[in-house]
């Protein structure tokens, strides 16, 4: 795949966790590597200590092309409006995805909204950490998987033999500590983001020269 290619994707990255710990230093490590190994342009958004209210249905997006109301989403709508691709990082709660993580899914209606195909052929990953092994990761990478199936996003995963839907780790509780020392979940972040680049590239290449 030409060069070129790689270096026109950008990629954002979006923590759902409110501590900065594992799920933070996760999608940072993800920026990195996309930054290093595919040369990809990246910005990071993070829930921890941002207001975001909890969408209440009140089709103010519908009537009005904005939502009601005004906070630290406008953020996370600017990088989606900019990005190639996306990377969402959540911690598992109660064996999903964390609440933080869901208002800011819950909020991107007002994005929609405004602009129905705003999200289509961008594509999408996901990645879960918990203090189990298997604690629900895979559920809460189901729950952002519907998002980007919803608005007309391409989700991928990191392929057979470790990563099959995206990115899990294992945090033992330990936090940062412990997802670095998880050396199957940095092979499944790092097959996830390298699927999520390719894919994206390969879009890309095909809508700059029709082939």
């Amino acid at each position: 795949m030409p060069v070129e290619y790689k270096k026109m994707v950008k990629l954002f990255g979006v923590s759902g966790s409110p501590r900065s710990a594992a799920t933070d230093w996760i999608i940072k490590e993800a920026l990195r590597y996309a930054e290093e190994r595919w040369n990809a342009e990246t910005r990071y958004f993070s829930v921890r200590g941002k207001k975001l209210n909890f969408c209440i249905h009140c089709d103010h997006c519908i009537k009005e092309g904005s939502c009601v109301h005004d906070d630290a989403m406008q953020e996370v709508y600017s990088g989606f409006e900019w990005a190639d691709a996306v990377l969402i990082g959540t911690p598992v709660y109660q064996g999903t995805l964390s609440g933080q993580s869901k208002v800011v899914l819950d909020r991107m209606r007002a994005f929609a909204a405004s602009n129905p195909q705003a999200l289509r052929e961008k594509v999408g990953a996901a990645v879960a950490d918990g203090g189990d092994r298997i604690g629900g990761q895979e559920l809460a990478i189901r729950a952002i998987t519907d998002f980007y199936v919803i608005n007309e996003m391409i989700h991928v995963g990191g392929g057979a033999f470790g990563a099959n839907l995206g990115a899990t780790f294992w945090s033992k509780d330990k936090g940062a500590a412990g997802v670095e020392e998880d050396k199957e979940g940095l092979k499944s972040l790092y097959k996830t983001v390298n699927r999520l680049i390719e894919v994206c590239s390969m879009i890309k290449k095909v809508k700059q020269t029709g082939r």
